[in-house]
């Protein structure tokens, strides 16, 4: 198998994923070019790579000395080091969640009501979405559209109105009375709470992208922001949502996998708030 055999059958197993990792043990000295393209490959779309050695002129990602099975190798990381502040972060997800489902139950109870007064259909809206290392889970949200909304889709694509891979509407026919209210101020995404109680999602981190506008994103370095999971807000839904273009979206998302610690996730979650309450962006 020659060097774009290769290459060509590390992007496929990449792109049918989930992928948490990638172990490099070719010779150095006989196949040094094919380690630093696959090395690439890997750094570009986020994914954690074990090589047997440290001569790489490295972008974005960090190296670090580990051992694999009595192997040394070399870590290459692009996402948040693994370590205690990740698990703070878990544990602060699950309180947090934990705590604002019981808090607002009756709120959620009375919303679920509403939305099966104001048009036919389930209360729910379940959708598959692309998580952690492109690991697929079932996203939770308030139905706000038509029970038939899915299937119209297709017929409105001519009328989307964000660049890049993303499908939004500004004034979407398929929106019900009160599903535009809980848009609005952010309300349907509340059942996302359970995900992140689930360890599918975070309380920050990329927005979710459904299957199909991942399935559109030709851009290699824009598939880094699944290097971490989700999240129900993010710098880009502080920062005006869909006002923003998709490159600058994804840059935003970069920036936060870049420079992640506790007190960002705070920030965030402490500007989330406002942000919501304007509904600047929502659509």
């Amino acid at each position: 198998m020659n060097e774009s055999q290769v290459l060509c059958e590390v992007s496929s197993l990449i792109a049918q994923g989930p992928v948490d990792e990638v172990l490099v043990a070719l010779p150095l000295d006989k196949r040094r070019g094919l380690i630093e393209k696959i090395v690439e490959v890997c750094e570009e779309q986020g994914i954690l790579v074990r090589v047997r050695t440290d001569l790489f002129n490295l972008k974005i990602a960090r190296s670090q000395v580990d051992n694999v099975e009595g192997v040394p190798v070399v870590t290459i990381r692009s996402g948040p080091e693994d370590g205690w502040p990740l698990v703070v972060k878990r544990v602060i997800d699950v309180i947090v969640s934990a705590a604002m489902l019981a808090l607002l139950s009756p709120l959620l109870l009375l919303i679920a009501a509403l939305i099966r007064l104001d048009s036919p259909g389930p209360v729910l809206f379940r959708q598959v979405r692309m998580g952690l290392n492109r690991r697929r889970f079932e996203v939770l949200k308030f139905r706000t559209m038509t029970n038939e909304a899915d299937s119209r889709q297709s017929a409105l694509e001519s009328m989307n109105e964000a660049d890049g891979p993303v499908f939004k509407i500004k004034n979407d026919p398929r929106v019900t009375r009160f599903g535009a209210f809980l848009r609005h101020f952010s309300i349907d995404e509340f059942p996302q709470l359970i995900n992140v109680l689930k360890g599918e999602m975070s309380l920050v981190g990329p927005r979710p992208l459904p299957l199909r506008d991942v399935a559109r994103i030709d851009t290699q370095w824009h598939k880094r922001r699944f290097s971490v999971k989700p999240g129900l807000t993010c710098l880009w839904q502080v920062n005006g949502r869909s006002d923003v273009n998709f490159e600058r979206w994804v840059r935003m998302d970069l920036e936060y996998i870049d420079t992640w610690s506790l007190k960002l996730d705070l920030k965030i979650l402490l500007k989330t708030i406002p942000a919501v309450l304007r509904g600047s962006g929502a659509y």
